[in-house]
């Protein structure tokens, strides 16, 4: 606008041509014209592109984008899942994941399925330390929908992690879990990061300290590693395992899974 003002001022008190004012502003004459006989720009309109490539998959990714909606938060489709989805379920449509995922962060926009993660790089000792939580998630087991509850254990070192489901995040659960964990992993980490959960945590005390459930407290000593555990609404001190369980969730749990009994899941 204050280009086109410019450009009229020039013409009709500077006393200049079309041709001089495009060189002295080092614009086009077209533009000099378009000046001249309006004040005001005309508003360009931008060509809608087509997408050859992505038309055939776009009614797919449309429709698993709004059956999310409907779906658990922590269990909707990333981009590469879809992609991945397209690949397996519609070998015959090629396109790029670059392409997938631009086209979903238009549509996850519109429908608000969007938010922001920020990720911090961290570096650990082999078998140094790994991070414990438990997550949810929801499973159609004998054709009822059921919230599990899934252990994970994770390497900080290798980013390797182990995942089991149950029912119940009972005491017992956990310390299955503790010792599935170890067979899986061939070993025993020196240290393991906690969130306040109640299966280890009697009472919290000032700072670090905590009161130990007896229980606990005689199965660290058999397996011979030491415990830490988070302040108490500060997630990110245990970030490795709260990841993991966000990405095994939108990778291995979407769509939703249906199984016959919980040793299927």
């Amino acid at each position: 606008m204050e280009l086109f003002e410019q450009i009229r001022r020039e013409y009709e008190h500077g006393g200049g041509t079309i041709r001089g004012i495009a060189k002295k502003l080092g614009i086009h004459r077209r533009m000099v014209r378009e000046a001249v006989l309006s004040a005001i720009p005309v508003e360009r309109k931008t060509p809608v592109r087509e997408r050859p490539k992505l038309a055939p998959a776009m009614a797919f990714v449309d429709a698993l984008l709004e059956a999310d909606c409907k779906a658990p938060r922590k269990q909707r489709h990333t981009a590469h899942r879809i992609w991945c989805r397209i690949r397996a379920e519609i070998p015959e449509v090629k396109v790029a994941e670059s392409t997938i995922r631009r086209h979903v962060r238009e549509r996850k926009i519109k429908l608000g399925l969007t938010r922001r993660e920020t990720f911090i790089p961290q570096s650990y000792s082999w078998g140094a330390e790994a991070q414990v939580d438990w997550y949810e998630a929801y499973a159609e087991i004998c054709g009822e929908r059921q919230k599990t509850y899934l252990f994970c254990m994770r390497s900080m070192a290798s980013g390797g992690a182990f995942h089991r489901a149950f029912p119940h995040a009972s005491q017992q659960a956990f310390l299955e879990a503790h010792e599935l964990a170890f067979a899986y992993f061939g070993g025993v980490f020196t240290k393991l990061r906690y969130d306040n959960l109640k299966s280890a945590v009697k009472k919290i005390l000032r700072g670090y300290q905590r009161e130990e459930t007896t229980r606990f407290i005689a199965f660290r000593s058999h397996w011979g590693f030491a415990s830490e555990f988070c302040t108490p609404g500060e997630g990110h001190e245990k970030g490795g395992v709260e990841g993991e369980g966000g990405y095994f969730r939108r990778n291995h749990l979407v769509p939703v899974p249906q199984v016959a009994s919980w040793a299927a899941l």
